[in-house]
């Protein structure tokens, strides 16, 4: 029976969410039931497309990302597929009737981290981001809001603005292993070898401008998706005061963490502010 490898095939996405990512496992599990497995599904995909392009340095990339390609559209295609991730995100996309130019557009955008190692311009930038955050943060927006399309179109900018601000945020963060190591420039306009604090506050703001105009969206989510998104938004924007306060020449020279005895903070104090009505 088919539903038994469905079943498999979830613990598989979960477990990837779980193990890739701490703060997006804590955040997903203070979803509704009914959404929450529909994003561990979501990610999985998500995660293995981007562990291709960004961690599988002893193996031939293109080759690996070439098959994943090739099994996603097989698993769209047939409505399942021997790979348990891509056979729970099939199940996903056609639940919510997620767009396909939606994930043609992120799969574009993990091919361009094949080859393309600066982004010159403000325009390739944020094609860039469009492709690999905006419209994750799209197929998020379907399974919050159930395939509601007029509620989908209200909250379809307040979604990609927080998820440019998410991937901004993780550029900063990582810009040492992305400039060190896979040898890539996403910011425009900035010396990365010798980043000062005028560059790094200019990024600080242009991610706050997001935060800002994502937050709005928040407010407006259903209720069964709101508190786990509003815990991301509160994890995000406090690893985003950590890069603030710390000098740029540090942010180059290292990964700053937020540790987990402060998410579990972050998350108790999220918890009260929702319960009490305060997210407003």
């Amino acid at each position: 029976m088919k539903e038994l490898f469905d079943i498999v095939s979830e613990a598989c996405s979960k477990k990837v969410t779980e193990t890739y990512s701490t703060s997006f496992s804590l955040a997903t599990r203070m979803l509704g039931p009914s959404i929450r497995q529909d994003i561990y599904n979501i990610y999985g995909f998500v995660r293995f497309a981007d562990e291709i392009v960004d961690s599988f340095h002893e193996y031939e990339k293109e080759i690996l990302f070439n098959r994943f390609e090739n099994a996603l559209e097989e698993a769209l295609q047939d409505r399942i597929s021997l790979n348990p991730i891509l056979n729970s995100f099939q199940k996903t996309v056609y639940k919510y009737n997620i767009d396909k130019e939606l994930i043609d557009t992120f799969m574009a955008s993990m091919r361009l981290d094949l080859t393309k190692s600066t982004y010159s311009t403000a325009e390739e930038f944020n094609e860039y981001i469009y492709g690999s955050a905006d419209v994750v943060g799209l197929m998020c927006l379907k399974v919050f809001v159930k395939g509601d399309v007029e509620k989908y179109d209200s909250l379809k900018e307040a979604a990609m603005n927080l998820g440019s601000a998410f991937q901004k945020v993780n550029f900063l963060r990582d810009l040492k292993e992305d400039h060190e190591i896979l040898c890539r420039t996403y910011f425009p306009n900035t010396n990365l070898d010798s980043l000062d604090e005028i560059s790094k506050q200019r990024i600080v703001e242009e991610i706050m401008d997001n935060f800002n105009k994502g937050y709005e969206g928040i407010l407006l989510l259903p209720h069964e998706a709101k508190l786990g998104v509003f815990i991301a938004y509160r994890y995000y924007k406090r690893l985003l005061k950590k890069l603030q306060q710390t000098p740029a020449v540090e942010i180059k020279n290292t990964r700053i963490r937020v540790p987990n005895i402060e998410k579990i903070g972050l998350l108790t104090r999220s918890y009260v502010k929702y319960q009490l009505n305060l997210v407003k």
